[in-house]
This record gives structure tokens, sequence and C-alpha cells, in this order.
């Protein structure tokens, strides 16, 4: 995979993690939670593994998106190729 394919992909999930992470710990409180009934984990904890997971998400789906966009040749409406 292409270096600039990874820009892509990374960058955009990185936004919308941070994004949906302040929404979501905006409304919930992560000492609220407990995993399997009765493990409390930090408060941190949760931030950043909420965090990560939401990073995750985000980029399988740019990464799914990147994989089903066309390929080949861009061109412009005269037929010309586009140039990188």
């Amino acid at each position: 995979m292409r270096r600039r394919s990874l820009m892509w992909i990374l960058w955009p999930s990185f936004l919308i993690a941070g994004a949906t992470s302040a929404a979501v710990f905006a409304a919930i409180d992560p000492l609220d939670i407990s995993f399997f009934g009765f493990f409390q984990a930090e408060r941190q904890a949760v931030y950043a593994g909420g965090f990560f997971l939401f990073w995750v998400m985000a980029a399988l789906s740019s990464a799914l998106t990147l994989h089903l966009a066309p390929r080949g040749r861009l061109e412009d409406e005269f037929g010309d190729p586009v140039p990188d």
C-alpha cells in the first residue's frame, strides 16, 4: 500500500475518532461503564480504549471506501489524462 493511501485512510479516521470520542464521552461517564458486569476500568483507560476503537472502526471504513473507489486513469472532460 502506498504512503499516500495510508494518509488518505489514517488522517480522516483520526479526526473522526477524536470527534466521536468527544461526542460519546460528553454523554457517558467512563466510571459508569462496567465490563463483564463487575470489572471497573479507570477513566483514562476507557478514554484511550474508546478513542482507539473509534479510530480503528473509522480507518476500516476509510480503507473499504478506498478499496471500492474506481481505479484507472482520471480524464478531464476532453478525454485528456489528469496528472497526479
